[in-house]
């Protein structure tokens, strides 16, 4: 066995290996050779540590010195000074694990204090290659007590009486579906993981995927006993190489240990997984479409009933749920349904992670507690808008979610909570927007999205979306008119009652949502033909104020030479010419220069 003094944590989740932490860990490694440390100390690659705004991180332990944003002329320092001689470099940790004198360990920094980690709980911890260290942290323990010791309606009751509902955005109760699955005589079942997510700004699924892909193995495993299946399919983006290559690891030491395979733990349950690779396309996140992606088929979703847990993969009844709702399985397997019963709301039940983005302070991963308000992420875990902007409104749910403005910050996140204020939980995307976002363009932003990823099979969604955009296009470059407005509110109305899916279904929502929230943003964009935040460029005009003192600076930076003006003379813009590219003001020294 072996045993270290100290081990040098480093995240190795998407964000921060694409900030060079591979390469920090193999200087790490190089560093406590050259020092003679590398038989005591020991170096882990972990995933995602979650507070990806201060990547790439590095936290040593036994002192749990959390260095932030590490370079690599940083490893050599941290080695010399705090591994050899016991010194903690205080300029490199993140600002806000140091009050006064005091160090604060990770969970103490403010990020992660109101934050509850379940789903999350191993990510960042252990190594998510090594298997013994999923094991050492209690894993696979639910999937042996289930099997050897539990009936298979026991642990579909266990997840019923949990409350548990699909982190996949539907929020239907987890248990009911198991429940479903389970009552089908068919001997031949699926158990199926979508691990597709696709919404802008959205990486739970894959982060956890990438931190602690022991606990969807062990967890789809679960489910398999519980509904009479021997054989799974985690269906992943090809667009993921990291989560990929690491689930591709854990199957493989899984079903070395005999965790996945035949008559596991000796009882004679037989379960096995398959990965399979998505191309990309967003309507593959919903269940009949992602079936067929399976299958080999265009993905492209079918009407319901038949439901999956009847009719699904090749006909067969199947259990199809998210990432995020896999990783809770073993930990109320272990801890009970009461437990998991006791955090959260009435109606929502235990934890959500969200991907906190856009104009955030702190983006990265959080995992809070239902009934935690929206006031309390932005600013307590988020910590605030930069820059001392203003917020504004934040979207969640993605493209098929809303804003939710300053009015409704207090309150409490749920799934009916959210629905009543006109958006939705979807997977977890939550993108902050301050006083510089123009709503109408946000709006514009998410149904763009939508019309690419649309399957075409259904004229609402391939049509009206496409006649909803150009609206979009028309009001954002100043030619829109009123009924324009009217057209675009009863377009999404209708869409939103006849699309054949959730994509098509959801797809108004940003608009109708920011109609309802800032219609007046709407109004000045084809009444006064301004963007009130500056953002529509054909509604712009750059000027140049008696402010200018004639340096020149700008003209020197112009694309397009629209500027004219002596030297040490005040300046003139060509509105003609002028593409609005802006390099002229952020050029200006004595900011001349304003957009109006």
């Amino acid at each position: 066995m072996e045993l270290y003094r100290a081990h040098i944590l480093v995240c190795g989740g998407t964000g921060c290996v694409s900030s060079g932490s591979a390469t920090l860990e193999e200087m790490f490694n190089s560093e406590l050779s050259r020092l003679a440390l590398d038989k005591e100390i020991k170096v882990v690659r972990t995933g995602c540590f979650g507070l990806c705004e201060a990547g790439p991180i590095v936290i040593v332990y036994p002192e749990g010195a959390f260095y932030s944003r590490v370079s690599k002329e940083d490893v050599t320092r941290i080695c010399e000074e705090h591994l050899l001689k016991g010194r903690i470099v205080k300029e490199l940790l993140y600002h806000k694990s140091i009050e006064e004198d005091k160090i604060k360990s990770l969970n103490e920094v403010d990020f992660y204090q109101k934050q509850q980690r379940v789903a999350l709980r191993n990510c960042g911890v252990i190594n998510p290659e090594k298997i013994e260290e999923y094991i050492a942290f209690n894993g696979y323990e639910a999937l042996g007590k289930v099997v050897t010791e539990m009936k298979p309606e026991e642990v579909v009751q266990i997840v019923k009486d949990s409350g548990l509902r699909g982190r996949g955005g539907g929020g239907f109760p987890t248990g009911l579906k198991w429940g479903f699955t389970a009552m089908e005589k068919e001997p031949v079942k699926y158990v199926a993981c979508n691990a597709d997510e696709g919404d802008p700004g959205a990486f739970m699924d894959r982060s956890v995927l990438e931190g602690d892909p022991h606990a969807i193995i062990e967890a789809m495993a679960i489910a398999g006993y519980a509904i009479g299946a021997e054989k799974g399919y985690v269906y992943i983006r090809a667009e993921y190489p990291i989560a990929v290559k690491r689930l591709s690891i854990a199957i493989d030491q899984a079903r070395e240990m005999g965790l996945l395979g035949q008559n596991i733990f000796d009882s004679g349950f037989n379960f096995d997984l398959e990965i399979r690779l998505g191309a990309g396309a967003f309507v593959c996140g919903e269940e009949t479409a992602l079936i067929a992606s399976i299958e080999g088929e265009r993905g492209m979703p079918r009407p319901k009933p038949p439901f999956p847990a009847q009719k699904g993969i090749w006909g067969k009844p199947t259990l199809l749920n998210n990432v995020e709702t896999y990783a809770n399985i073993p930990q109320i397997i272990l801890n009970g349904a009461e437990w998991f019963a006791s955090i959260g709301t009435e109606k929502s039940k235990g934890t959500k992670v969200f991907a906190l983005g856009g104009k955030i302070n702190n983006t990265g991963l959080v995992e809070i507690p239902m009934g935690t308000t929206l006031r309390e992420i932005i600013y307590d875990i988020g910590g605030g808008i930069p820059n001392g902007k203003e917020f504004k409104a934040v979207q969640t749910g993605g493209p098929s979610g809303g804003c939710i403005t300053y009015k409704d910050l207090d309150t409490p996140i749920d799934y009916d909570n959210l629905i009543a204020k006109g958006s939705m939980m979807g997977s977890g995307g939550m993108i902050v927007m301050d006083e510089d976002n123009c709503m109408v363009d946000i709006a514009r932003f998410f149904l763009d999205f939508t019309v690419d990823e649309s399957c075409g099979k259904c004229v609402p969604c391939r049509e009206g979306t496409k006649r909803m955009c150009e609206l979009l296009d028309k009001i954002t470059e100043g030619k829109g008119t009123m009924e324009d407005i009217d057209t675009l509110e009863r377009l999404a109305h209708s869409i939103k009652d006849s699309a054949l899916c959730g994509l098509g279904q959801t797809a108004p929502n940003p608009v109708l949502s920011t109609l309802t929230h800032f219609r007046h943003e709407y109004e000045a964009h084809v009444i006064d033909k301004k963007c009130p935040a500056g953002v529509c460029k054909n509604l712009l005009q750059i000027k140049i104020t008696d402010k200018c003192i004639g340096c020149t600076a700008c003209t020197r930076v112009c694309p397009v030479e629209c500027i004219s003006g002596e030297r040490k003379g005040l300046h003139t813009i060509d509105q003609d010419k002028c593409i609005k590219c802006e390099a002229c003001i952020a050029k200006c020294p004595v900011d001349a220069i304003i957009k109006e």
